[in-house]
C-alpha cells in the first residue's frame, strides 16, 4: 500500500528528472569545486573565499530555519562574521579559536542592544550556532588545503564524501531493509549506512592508487605520504562524521517541519542539504591531522 502510494505521488518519470538534476547539478559543481582545491596553492585566498561563500548561504538557510521555530538571528551580522572569522583565519591561522570567541561576544552584545529582549536569549544562541556549525567547521577546510599535502587531504575529504554519499543512497534502494533513524531520516537504513563506509574507504583507496601512479610517472599532483591503513581510517573517520552530519541537519529541519533548507541547487535543495556531511566531516580530519602530529 505505502509503496503505491510513493509511485502514485512520485511517478518513475518524476524520479527520473530529480536523479537528472542531481546528476547535472554534480557535473557542473565537482570539476569547479575541485578546480579551486588545486588552484589554491597558487591563489589560497581563492579558495578560502569560495569556502566562506558556501558558508554564508548554509548559514542563511540555516537561520531561515531558526526564524521557523521562532529565534531571529541577526542574518547580516552573522554573514560579516563568518567573513571575519575566514578572514581572520586567512592572515592569522593560529588565532582562529580566539577570533571565534571575539565574534561571538560581539553578536551577543549585539543582540543585547538592537533586539528585543525577550527574543535575546533565542537570537543570540541561534546567532552563534550559525557561526560555529556553518562558520568554524567549513574554516577546517581553508586549514587544511594550507598543509604541505593541503590540496590532496581536501580532495579525500570531499570524495570519500561524495562516494560514501552515492553508494549509501544506491545500496538503501536495493538492499535497505533496516532503518537505522527513521524518525530523523526514513529513507536511511543500516545496510545504506554499511555500504557508504565502503564507498568511503574505497574512494581513499582510489586516490592513494592514484597518487602512486603519478609519483610513478614523477607527478606530485596528489600525495599521501603515511602507511596505506592511516588513511583508510581516516576515510572511515570522515564517513561517519558525515553521517552523522546528515541526521544531524535531518534533526534540524524535522524540528521546524521542513524537507529542504532551500532550493538553490536542482535536484539537491539547498545548500545546507548538500553540505551538511562536510560539516562535520572537515573539522573531524582538521582534528585527525592535529592528533596525528602529536602523537
Amino acid at each position: 500500500m505505502l509503496t503505491d502510494l510513493v509511485r502514485l505521488a512520485y511517478p518513475p518519470q518524476c524520479i527520473l528528472t530529480l536523479d537528472m538534476k542531481r546528476v547535472l547539478t554534480a557535473l557542473v559543481l565537482i570539476p569547479l569545486v575541485l578546480a579551486m582545491v588545486f588552484l589554491g596553492p597558487r591563489a589560497q585566498w581563492l579558495f578560502s573565499l569560495g569556502v566562506a561563500v558556501v558558508a554564508m548561504l548554509a548559514s542563511w538557510e540555516y537561520m531561515s530555519l531558526a526564524n521557523l521555530s521562532g529565534a531571529r538571528p541577526p542574518r547580516v551580522a552573522v554573514l560579516v562574521a563568518i567573513g571575519l572569522l575566514f578572514a581572520g583565519n586567512f592572515f592569522w591561522v593560529q588565532h582562529t579559536a580566539a577570533i571565534l570567541g571575539v565574534l561571538c561576544m560581539l553578536l551577543f552584545v549585539y543582540c543585547t542592544l538592537f533586539h528585543p529582549v525577550e527574543q535575546v536569549l533565542a537570537d543570540s544562541m541561534a546567532a552563534f550556532f550559525a557561526l560555529v556549525y556553518c562558520g568554524f567547521s567549513l574554516v577546517a577546510l581553508p586549514v587544511l588545503e594550507g598543509e604541505a599535502n593541503g590540496p590532496s587531504l581536501v580532495t579525500l575529504v570531499l570524495c570519500a564524501v561524495w562516494a560514501g554519499d552515492s553508494v549509501a543512497m544506491y545500496v538503501g534502494k536495493a538492499w535497505g531493509r533496516h532503518k537505522m533513524a527513521p524518525t530523523l531520516s526514513p529513507n536511511k537504513s543500516w545496510e545504506g549506512a554499511a555500504g557508504s563506509l565502503v564507498g568511503s574507504m574505497a574512494a581513499a583507496g582510489v586516490l592513494i592508487g592514484l597518487a602512486t601512479l603519478l609519483q610513478a610517472h614523477d607527478i606530485a599532483v596528489l600525495t599521501y605520504p603515511d602507511d596505506v591503513w592511516y588513511w583508510l581510517v581516516v576515510a572511515a573517520i570522515i564517513n561517519v562524521a558525515a553521517q552523522i552530519g546528515d541526521l544531524a541537519e535531518s534533526a534540524l529541519k524535522r524540528s521546524v517541519g521542513v524537507k529542504d533548507s532551500g532550493t538553490l541547487l536542482p535536484g539537491h535543495g539547498g545548500v545546507l542539504d548538500r553540505i551538511d556531511a562536510l560539516l562535520l566531516a572537515a573539522p573531524a580530519v582538521w582534528y585527525s591531522q592535529v592528533l596525528h602530529q602529536l602523537f
